[in-house]
């Protein structure tokens, strides 16, 4: 069974990054999911053959899969995943979404995602990750406010967007 650990710092050199996943914000504070069927997921994916700065993977991933146009992210850290065989990142961001476009289906798999606003305090409940899921979506509340100046308090619950 793999094990997860949530950390800060930068990816160590030779970890490879399978990964990059963000919490995009919306100017009121709450936080887009990407929801298939009954899961809730973050915008992100694989980096593509030559990609290798995590803002443009985000950048992409966020367009194909749920079709907003984001800011400059903030690398909030990674997800070590322990899978006995190879070790590997998962590497989280924060960003505000800059402009929503119509929803389209994505290119990878033909699906046309619901995006769903909630509440920052709710994410970690709704990913189902487990404590390392409530440690990022913790990390990604608190730069949301230090970060980028977002309001904490008074958000409404859940919306589609």
């Amino acid at each position: 069974m793999p094990k997860f650990s949530w950390h800060t710092c930068p990816v160590p050199e030779g970890l490879p990054v399978r990964q990059v996943y963000g919490f995009l914000f919306v100017p009121d504070g709450r936080v887009l999911l990407r929801v298939d069927g009954s899961k809730h997921t973050l915008p992100g994916g694989r980096p593509e053959p030559g990609e290798v700065e995590y803002c443009d993977i985000l950048r992409r991933e966020s367009m194909e899969e749920v079709t907003v146009d984001i800011d400059e992210p903030h690398y909030l850290g990674y997800q070590c995943v322990d899978d006995g065989i190879a070790p590997y990142a998962q590497v989280r961001m924060a960003a505000v979404i800059s402009l929503v476009h119509p929803p389209a289906p994505d290119p990878d798999s033909g699906r046309t995602y619901r995006r769903l606003l909630v509440h920052p305090g709710k994410v970690g409940d709704l990913l189902s990750w487990g404590e390392t899921g409530y440690l990022q979506a913790t990390a990604a509340a608190e730069a949301a406010v230090a970060v980028f100046q977002l309001p904490s308090d008074g958000l409404p619950e859940t919306g589609d967007l």
